[in-house]
């Protein structure tokens, strides 16, 4: 049987994006970096129980008032063990990498459910992508933007985007027919379709894809702490290199909790969305 290798031939095409496009790399790094760190230095302004009782009211007007309820008590128990601070951090880095990968992902499943070509093209990409383990995105992250909260976010978009760009391709291709043609018989445009039909008709899959999205996020900023992104997976990875037990516990115990609230008020939207 004949060997074949493929990684050196895609370590250097990665070197060669990394030496060719080495402008456009520092130039996404300086937005990633002072969206994070605005976002951060303005979540950290606000007092914590401010900033806890903003978040339960969030949850209490999306998803009710257990979910309020559970919000401000997971947190509090978070500020409670000290770990408010890199839950901050951590906050900050998956919204800061949830509102860029919308801003990418929502479009693309637009446009893929507009264009059975892109549908296509993007279908094999997004399998990739989805499939690939988490732990390899952080090596192309770390060469192109070396360590910190930017690689981590880099790593955490191209993670998190594919469900996003599948169930808004999906949930616009599922309008019904007959109101799409119904549209069009009152003589909508194209963009009138698309923005006073299709998309609010959609809303309540799009707003699922938007949750698994943020989840996902969330888990991949733990993870991307092995590279300097800091936050909660800081701490859990601290626990596990000095065997602290105890540590390793509270961190873990500290993203469960954000996980859950993000989840509830992500999950709340989309009730909302179902209900309009």
């Amino acid at each position: 049987m004949f060997t074949f290798h493929i990684g050196p031939y895609f370590e250097k095409f990665v070197l060669w994006l990394q030496d060719t496009f080495e402008f456009l790399f520092d130039f996404i790094k300086n937005i990633l970096e002072g969206s994070i760190e605005g976002l951060e230095s303005a979540l950290n302004f606000i007092p914590s129980i401010l900033l806890i009782l903003i978040i339960g009211l969030i949850a209490w007007k999306v998803a009710g008032k257990g979910t309020a309820i559970f919000s401000i008590l997971g947190l509090l128990l978070i500020d409670a063990m000290e770990l408010w601070p890199d839950t901050i951090s951590t906050l900050a880095l998956v919204l800061s990498s949830v509102i860029i990968t919308l801003i990418i992902g929502i479009p693309l499943g637009i446009l893929a459910s507009k264009n059975d070509i892109v549908d296509k093209i993007l279908r094999p990409v997004l399998d990739f992508m989805q499939t690939m383990p988490a732990f390899v995105y952080l090596i192309p992250a770390v060469l192109f933007f070396s360590l910190g909260k930017v690689p981590g976010a880099f790593a955490t978009i191209i993670f998190s985007m594919p469900p996003v760009v599948r169930l808004t391709n999906l949930a616009i291709r599922q309008v019904p027919k007959e109101v799409v043609e119904a549209a069009i018989a009152f003589g909508s445009t194209s963009k009138q379709m698309l923005f006073k039909v299709q998309i609010p008709i959609a809303m309540p899959t799009i707003l699922a894809g938007i949750n698994q999205t943020t989840l996902l996020a969330l888990s991949m900023v733990v993870i991307s702490a092995m590279i300097g992104s800091g936050g909660l997976g800081k701490i859990v990875l601290r626990g596990i290199q000095e065997y602290k037990i105890g540590l390793g516990f509270e961190g873990g115990l500290a993203v469960v909790i954000l996980a859950m609230v993000l989840d509830r008020i992500t999950q709340g939207l989309g009730s909302l969305g179902k209900n309009k």
